[in-house]
């Protein structure tokens, strides 16, 4: 199933899926910060560097806030309307 440009989207539809990104990158951002301390944590405690967590967890940061910015551009363009 292929997902709805903002523009085809109802205004209901644009403010669910705006609440649901806000929500997701609360969590991606949590989930970074606790990764970091647990990589942080591994680095102190027996020497290992794994760095490669946080690089995909800040793609799905960029990737959501893309998409929330397109979508607050499209409810502000209907609000204007």
């Amino acid at each position: 199933m292929k997902a709805k440009k903002p523009s085809e989207m109802s205004i209901e539809e644009l403010l669910k899926m705006q609440k649901t990104i806000k929500t997701t990158i609360k969590i991606l951002i949590l989930a970074a910060i606790m990764l970091l301390i647990i990589i942080v944590f591994l680095f102190l405690e027996k020497g290992l560097l794994s760095l490669m967590a946080i690089p995909f967890s800040m793609a799905f940061l960029i990737v959501n806030s893309n998409f929330l910015k397109e979508i607050q551009q499209e409810i502000a363009t209907r609000n204007l309307n």
